[in-house]
């Protein structure tokens, strides 16, 4: 529950909502619940239209209680829902025209096992710009700015991100609710690496065939090596969560 600054009405002081809060404050409202929010986080929101502040002459920010209250739902919404910031939108739109639309369910944990499955490739073809990525993941351009330096995320030669790209970004954004950043992936990210090495080395061979045929098996053979190399990384991380944790 966020905490609100406790006012006094009736003996002269100011109730709770006539203190505006600066950022920083607001930052440290909002960190009790969501530990992982930071500054930057708070101005992309602002800069999506999600919440408003007061501008002071001078330029500062002012948010008031409900400005607060605000940015949480949408926080909340993100982490338990896994909503787009556009649902997001039409959601807290719906709220203020007093027109409440109901929430998916909290999505539920998968098994590692069955998170290691790899998904069809179907829509491999789709390229988004990078607004767009951002708005899909949430993160603002400092975050995927850091992304990028780890090389947990790149951008096409035309500096857009295709459907992997994109479900790695959001992968990486959900792992950072849980207060993994970067740095701390860079061991997955060469763990990645090392894997994509060792299916490269068994499909080499037959990707150099005169064959066609051959050729075409190759890709067949490394789609299995990826996914089975994705399931036994899965199956030991459970089993040792497991040892270390029960």
């Amino acid at each position: 529950m966020l905490r609100t600054p406790s006012g006094g009405a009736g003996n002269g002081t100011a109730t709770a909502e006539d203190r505006p809060l600066s950022i920083g404050a607001v930052l440290n409202e909002l960190r009790e619940e969501f530990p992982e929010v930071t500054i930057s986080k708070i101005r992309f929101l602002e800069a999506e239209g999600l919440v408003e502040p007061h501008r002071t002459p001078s330029g500062y920010r002012k948010f008031s209680v409900r400005d607060v209250e605000r940015l949480g739902h949408v926080l909340r919404m993100q982490r338990d829902h896994y909503l787009p910031l556009k649902v997001i939108r039409e959601h807290l739109d719906a709220l203020d025209r007093g027109e409440p639309l109901p929430l998916p369910a909290p999505a539920e944990p998968r098994e590692l096992l069955e998170a290691g499955a790899i998904e069809p490739d179907s829509g491999l073809g789709l390229r988004i710009g990078r607004d767009e990525l951002m708005a899909a993941t949430g993160a603002d351009d400092a975050e995927l700015a850091q992304w990028e330096a780890y090389g947990l995320v790149e951008a096409g030669s035309d500096g857009d991100y295709d459907a992997e790209t994109v479900n790695i970004a959001k992968l990486v954004a959900d792992l950072g609710r849980f207060g993994l950043e970067p740095r701390h992936l860079r061991a997955v990210k060469a763990a990645a690496d090392r894997e994509a090495g060792l299916v490269e080395q068994v499909v080499a061979p037959l990707r150099l065939h005169r064959n066609p045929q051959t050729r075409t098996h190759a890709e067949a053979t490394a789609r299995e090596l990826a996914a089975l190399s994705v399931r036994l990384h899965a199956a030991l991380v459970q089993s040792a969560l497991r040892i270390r944790l029960f």
